[in-house]
């Protein structure tokens, strides 16, 4: 089927709106949708779908551990670390948990194999399902600063004869990229504002640079001014809704509900967006 990624270049234009609203705006004309929240840093579409949570797993990353009784504190750990996760001193080595990320070279370079190795908990995933939609997230330990392995691990749940839709981070650093990446098609959500264009133009690149087909949806379009609508022509990149400030739908979204769940243009709409994702790039559309 279909892997579609929702990103966005800055927090609070409406990506989970979108993502949310996309996937139930499906259901019941398909019954192999499922949502996967990989904004684990700040996961909130459960809120919305409120889900039945049958399975729950603790994630993880290797770490060193240092036998002091074998080291001979040569250096060679801290020479390999690329993320500056190893200090050796003159009787010790120092291991900054939180740098490292769970690459093992330390372990494998290691001329004495003083280094074993140790998971160490960064998070954990939930699935479960919303009615008929399918539903899996990510939830990263408060402190946390290594998302993308909770991330991967949010996408191995991706089944592929579903339409998988994928809540991606906002921003355009690793997080998102390792959310995005292998995905069928982009959709960047953004707001007619300065910031809006700033970051929609480092969210263009970063897509433009994975290689990955992409469309924008702009919300609250009706607020500001039309220079996000003149960066996409410019760029290539097709406007495949407009989403105009609408009191009822920032009701809904306040109460914790979609929108689509209550007012049957706005499913029409959502699912007119799904349309113009798949007619755009007849290609994300697989056997």
């Amino acid at each position: 089927m279909i892997n579609l990624a929702i990103a966005s270049g800055k927090g609070g234009t409406g990506k989970t709106t979108v993502a949310v609203n996309l996937a139930l705006a499906l259901i019941p004309d398909y019954d192999n949708v499922e949502l996967l929240d990989c904004d684990v840093e700040e996961p909130n579409a459960h809120l919305f779908l409120k889900p039945e949570f049958e399975l729950e797993k603790a994630v993880g990353i290797p770490v060193p551990a240092v036998d002091h009784d074998r080291c001979t504190f040569c250096g060679r750990c801290s020479e390999v670390c690329m993320f500056n996760a190893l200090a050796v001193l003159k009787d010790q080595v120092i291991i900054l948990e939180e740098l490292c990320h769970g690459c093992g070279s330390c372990a494998y370079l290691c001329p004495e194999k003083a280094i074993t190795e140790y998971n160490r908990p960064i998070g954990t995933i939930k699935s479960g399902s919303a009615g008929k939609l399918k539903f899996g997230g990510g939830y990263l330990n408060p402190g946390e600063a290594m998302s993308p392995p909770l991330i991967n691990a949010v996408k191995k749940m991706i089944q592929p004869d579903h339409i998988s839709i994928i809540d991606a981070p906002p921003g355009t650093s690793c997080p998102v990229v390792s959310a995005v990446s292998g995905c069928d098609y982009c959709l960047l959500v953004t707001e007619p504002t300065p910031f809006g264009l700033n970051d929609l133009d480092l969210a263009s690149q970063m897509v433009s640079k994975l290689g990955l087909p992409a469309g924008v949806v702009i919300n609250r379009s009706d607020l500001g001014d039309d220079r996000g609508e003149k960066y996409c022509r410019h760029a290539g990149l097709p406007v495949l809704q407009k989403i105009p400030f609408d009191k009822e739908l920032a009701g809904l979204y306040a109460r914790g509900e979609a929108v689509v769940s209550h007012n049957r243009e706005w499913r029409r709409r959502f699912k007119a967006l799904f349309s113009g994702i798949t007619g755009n790039k007849k290609e994300v559309s697989r056997p």
